[in-house]
């Protein structure tokens, strides 16, 4: 591999030749070796979508030249079409503000910028990384801002159509089921009669509260920490930097983002992180919980459940033929319990505020977009290859309220709470079904026994 010589403060670096990063990525390159984890795409782009529309600020309060902000935000456009993706090489697990990150991208323009000047690959003349590119700038405003902004455009643009379908479809077999009569069960127990619908409105409710709950947290994300420089005091910025590059990337996104409150609160913590990926783990709970619900009641196809249908997507078994499993609720369930680890992450990198800065910033930014990623891809995977083919199997829904015990409670009224144990017990001795006990026993005229028993199933 042919080398360039580039500098920093520290001496002389040897560079790839054909990169376009300069010496601070190839240092951090070096030093960081633990992960082959790089930043998403999505944060890389939003990370040049800052960098793009500072230059635009920066030459419209005089501070570089036309020529300058032509070329910087030439190259931003280039890496947000994913030209240069392979140029961002520093690990997530770097030095917690980011700065390496954020160099990466400064080294990445400037050099990039300057190629289209002078037709050569140089890191700092005439376009420089800092001076320029990162100018009213700081690693320690510009990476909170990018978590904000990669995170609010995957939640809006991705998580919250995926959330909204699932819960259309879960809506529609609600529906679809309220005349299914089925057995309820608490305690993996037989409880009383339900409808197949009522089951599913609970499944519903719970994704349309993920959808309340991302709406509510969702209006925090909107806070950026751009303006604050190195540890809130705005030290040489532009006043009038953040607002208008804010208001640009507001109108670009169609997001209406807006400038931090508090600038010491936006770079000292990062509670609204923490905050939504505490949602995100909610949710992942709520998916959870639907995921395994159908999966059982799918359970079988003959000796277990089977109380609905799902669709057979692929072979299940490399030893049993036939065997179908229900991959997409399994698929799910895993994906969701990934998140819920993230938010143990997330959760420390939250800790990690130390005075006038976080210094868990790369982990969180990596852990939250990975927890909506998940969230968003699980949500669409189980609306479109699992409940909207679900079907109800309602003889197997009769049948199991026919044989359960637990529809004894429906004749407490009548015949009080120990008559009714008594019925259900010698039900059990007996191997028979309450009715057949209650008919033999001749508690109720039968008429009336069968009304109680089975209700509109009847």
């Amino acid at each position: 591999m042919k080398f360039r010589k580039e500098t920093d403060s520290m001496g002389e670096v040897q560079v790839p030749k054909d990169s376009y990063f300069g010496a601070q990525t190839q240092r951090a390159f070096e030093n960081f070796t633990i992960s082959d984890l790089r930043f998403q795409p999505v944060f890389i782009h939003s990370l040049a979508l800052v960098k793009k529309y500072a230059a635009k600020v920066n030459e419209k309060l005089g501070l570089i030249d036309n020529k300058k902000a032509k070329v910087i935000i030439t190259a931003a456009d280039e890496v947000m079409a994913g030209r240069l993706r392979d140029q961002f090489i520093v690990d997530v697990f770097q030095t917690g503000s980011g700065t390496s990150t954020n160099m990466n991208m400064n080294e990445v323009i400037a050099t990039r910028a300057n190629e289209i000047l002078t037709g050569q690959m140089k890191s700092k003349d005439p376009v420089h990384p800092n001076d320029h590119v990162n100018l009213c700038q700081s690693s320690n405003d510009v990476i909170p801002t990018v978590i904000h902004i990669a995170a609010s455009k995957l939640v809006k643009n991705k998580m919250m159509p995926f959330l909204k379908l699932l819960k259309d479809e879960l809506d529609k077999k609600t529906k679809d089921f309220m005349h299914i009569y089925k057995i309820g069960r608490t305690h993996l127990q037989d409880a009383v009669i339900m409808t197949l619908g009522d089951e599913f409105s609970g499944y519903t409710r719970q994704i349309d509260q993920a959808i309340d709950r991302m709406a509510t947290v969702q209006k925090r994300l909107l806070l950026l920490a751009l303006g604050g420089t190195a540890v809130g005091t705005g030290l040489n910025a532009h006043r009038e930097f953040a607002g208008n590059v804010i208001s640009l990337i507001a109108d670009d996104t169609q997001i209406q983002f807006s400038e931090s409150l508090n600038h010491f609160e936006s770079q000292a913590s990062c509670d609204t992180a923490v905050e939504t990926s505490s949602m995100l783990k909610t949710i992942a709970v709520s998916m959870i919980k639907i995921a395994n619900d159908i999966r059982w009641l799918a359970s079988g196809p003959r000796c277990g459940l089977g109380e609905i249908n799902i669709p057979a997507l692929q072979p299940g078994s490399s030893i049993m033929p036939g065997k179908v499993n229900p991959v997409i609720p399994e698929a799910v369930i895993q994906a969701c319990a990934q998140v819920i680890g993230n938010d143990t992450a997330i959760t420390f990198g939250g800790l990690g505020g130390y005075f006038e800065l976080n210094t868990m910033l790369p982990l969180i930014a990596y852990n939250l977009l990975q927890s909506i990623e998940l969230i968003s891809n699980a949500a669409e995977l189980m609306a479109n290859k699992c409940v909207s083919g679900i079907t109800a199997n309602q003889k197997r829904c009769e049948a199991n309220i026919k044989e359960s015990l637990a529809i004894v409670t429906s004749l407490v009224p009548h015949i009080g709470y120990d008559r009714a144990a008594e019925i259900a017990k010698k039900a059990y001795d007996e191997g028979r079904s309450i009715e057949k006990v209650a008919l033999a026993e001749n508690i109720l005229p039968k008429d009336q026994l069968l009304a109680a028993l089975y209700g509109e199933l009847k």
